[in-house]
């Protein structure tokens, strides 16, 4: 069974920054380089976006990626424990679709002031043969693979990692990762993006 999305708070934060910063969505549009649609859908929650737009989004607000899934701040070290891993959050792979190949477990959702993003990923089994979508955004990005094999396409090349393989990779190259066969995987992510 699939964990439940906690998906609800990130475009109510997205909306509530935008408007407590006084930008219009025409304005949000311009500067992101997202259509305007796009950005209504994320924010009354009908699509949450890959990590490509919700990087522009936050740099636009000023904010920390980590601002949108943040639960509540603490000062001092964040403790994540396994049987906590129940809530995740799920990233659309384009503008308009939302997939669920992903699931993405924040792993420092309290910690307030973070500059990097640490996530447990579950990725779902291989299906018949798809197009992927690749996505980039400013910032880097580093995987460790616990369990199964995934795939890692970036830029004209795709990397298999096998458990206990890694890759650490500049995220503005375009990129997608995704299970290599049947088994699915689970993964150790952190994502770094500039503010």
């Amino acid at each position: 069974m699939r964990p439940q999305n906690d998906n609800c708070m990130v475009g109510s934060r997205i909306h509530s920054l935008r408007i407590a910063k006084s930008i219009s969505l025409e304005e949000m549009a311009e500067r992101t380089g997202l259509d305007s649609t796009q950005i209504l859908r994320i924010e009354t929650d009908q699509d949450l976006p890959s990590l490509a737009p919700l990087v522009k989004i936050a740099r636009v607000l000023g904010v920390r990626l980590g601002t949108f899934l943040d639960d509540q701040d603490a000062l001092g070290p964040v403790i994540s424990r396994k049987k906590d891993l129940k809530e995740s959050v799920s990233f659309s792979t384009n503008q308009t679709v939302s997939h669920t190949h992903i699931d993405y477990y924040s792993l420092a959702a309290h910690k307030s002031g973070r500059h990097i993003e640490p996530f447990i990923i579950r990725v779902a089994p291989k299906e018949t043969e798809t197009e992927f979508v690749l996505s980039s955004h400013e910032g880097e990005e580093f995987m460790y693979c616990l369990e199964g094999s995934v795939e890692v396409t970036y830029g004209q090349e795709t990397y298999r990692l096998e458990e206990g393989d890694s890759i650490f990779y500049d995220s503005i190259v375009a990129h997608h990762v995704h299970a290599a066969d049947e088994r699915g995987a689970k993964l150790v992510a952190v994502v770094y993006t500039p503010i």
